[in-house]
């Protein structure tokens, strides 16, 4: 695996940004240009079992938040991951301000990635949350909301691995915005290989009649019907 940061900055720059922003303001996911080659998409999926790369094992049935496995890497990121994680945090940045100027609320993300790491660190929040996600025929994964801590990142993105359709069936990337009394909204998404999907960690400004009020969202993944789903997930926060 050979992505470097200006290589993955390039890259990330290839998405119309403003496109976008605008996307996510209306459904609050959105998917970018092309993050990652085919080879590079299985590079990642199989280091999946190389168990020392990894801080801990999620089993999802265990838990009772669906089926399949997902692993969180150490802080030692392999280098495609870090390079995207940094690429993309700077064309977040202005989506994140402006979402938490319309709703109110302070923005307390700097303008770098390591001087934003540097403050979750320093609230107790020091556990990487950067993980690889692995469901095969019959795996699911419950709504939820990837939080971990008081300082919040309020964007992520999955990163699909592999093809649906050539890989797998089935795993649609699933969003649900509850609105205020009115029955839930849900959004499916199709994961392109290679490409990212950016999606709120936890809510969207909805613009009402009194101004801009917090849709409260939360994402999941549908039944895998056949074949294995692996994906990326980077976190812009780091884990209590």
């Amino acid at each position: 695996m050979t992505l470097t940061p200006a290589e993955a900055r390039r890259r990330a720059a290839g998405t119309d940004w403003p496109a976008l922003a605008a996307e996510l303001d209306r459904y609050g996911c959105a998917p970018t240009g092309p993050l990652l080659t085919p080879d590079e998409c299985r590079d990642l999926a199989d280091l999946y079992d190389t168990p020392e790369l990894f801080r801990t094992t999620v089993d999802l049935a265990r838990h009772r938040f669906g089926s399949g496995q997902y692993r969180y890497f150490t802080h030692d990121l392999p280098a495609p991951v870090a390079a995207l994680r940094a690429a993309l945090y700077p064309r977040l940045l202005p989506i994140a301000r402006d979402w938490a100027e319309r709703l109110g609320r302070p923005a307390p993300w700097p303008d770098t990635l390591d001087a934003w790491l540097e403050r979750c660190h320093a609230a107790g929040q020091d556990r990487s949350a950067q993980i690889l996600l692995h469901y095969t025929e019959g795996d699911w994964n419950a709504l939820h909301r990837d939080v971990f801590g008081e300082l919040v990142f309020p964007l992520q993105v999955v990163i699909a691995l592999d093809a649906q359709g050539t890989d797998y069936t089935g795993g649609e990337f699933l969003m649900v915005e509850q609105r205020a009394r009115a029955q839930s909204r849900g959004t499916a998404t199709v994961l392109e290989r290679g490409h990212g999907l950016v999606f709120t960690t936890r809510e969207r400004p909805v613009r009402s009649a009194r101004g801009w009020s917090a849709g409260a969202m939360r994402h999941g993944v549908s039944t895998v019907r056949s074949g294995r789903r692996r994906t990326l997930g980077l976190v812009l926060h780091d884990a209590a």
